[in-house]
């Protein structure tokens, strides 16, 4: 059967999270599909990867059997999570927007799975493999809005999972989502529901469909 890997990151738990709670209706919806499959799951504000550093960075370059062992070390963090995404037939990524940008704790996660010569190159180990991007904002960056230029989470995304990884990219965008907790954005109320509504409907919609298709 197949495997979905499921990363959240926002630092916010449960319900508190529209990128949790959007991300949530997409693994059931997949789970009723594959009831028989396999869903790796890392909470990476729960428990976050280790940054790179200068040992699991040279190590990447490296004949493994000149490794140190603080190099050896930091790399099998490496290849654990780059095996995990290998391993999946399909990928979900919560993505909420912190200060324009993706949250760290994600970037760590990215820095860590892209690895020349293995998941980046002329044959990327992971190629062609579906990811659906939960990328959430509390605000509205969508073309022909004021905050357009801001937009650097689907952009940045799309280059390093797309073009880097070779990975198929796809987005559901759940935005204006600070507008019942900010009274500045009171009137965006609707525009918020109206968005989170169709964020579900899309997540649902997108995992039966992906289903199918990998089941085909």
């Amino acid at each position: 059967m197949a495997t979905l890997l499921h990363i959240d990151s926002s630092v916010f738990p449960g319900e508190a999270s529209s990128s949790r709670t959007v991300a949530d209706t997409f693994r059931k919806t997949w789970l009723e599909q594959h009831p028989d499959g396999t869903v790796i799951y890392r909470d990476l504000a729960a428990n976050p990867v280790p940054h790179i550093t200068a040992d699991s960075h040279t190590a990447g370059f490296a004949d493994p059997d000149t490794h140190t062992s603080e190099q050896a070390a930091a790399f099998a963090e490496r290849v654990k999570l780059i095996e995990e995404v290998e391993q999946a037939d399909a990928v979900l990524i919560g993505a909420p927007m912190y200060n324009y940008a993706i949250p760290s704790t994600l970037k760590a996660w990215l820095d860590n799975v892209i690895l020349f010569g293995r998941t980046v190159g002329e044959t990327p180990s992971a190629k062609g493999t579906p990811v659906t991007v939960v990328a959430s904002r509390g605000g509205s960056y969508a073309p022909g809005t004021p905050k357009e230029p801001f937009e650097y989470v689907q952009n940045y995304l799309r280059a390093v999972l797309g073009d880097t990884l070779a990975l198929e990219v796809d987005f559901i965008v759940p935005e204006l989502t600070m507008a019942p907790h900010n009274p500045a954005m009171t009137q965006l109320i609707p525009l918020f529901e109206a968005s989170r509504d169709r964020a579900f409907q899309e997540a649902a919609f997108k995992a039966k469909q992906l289903a199918e298709r990998l089941a085909a």
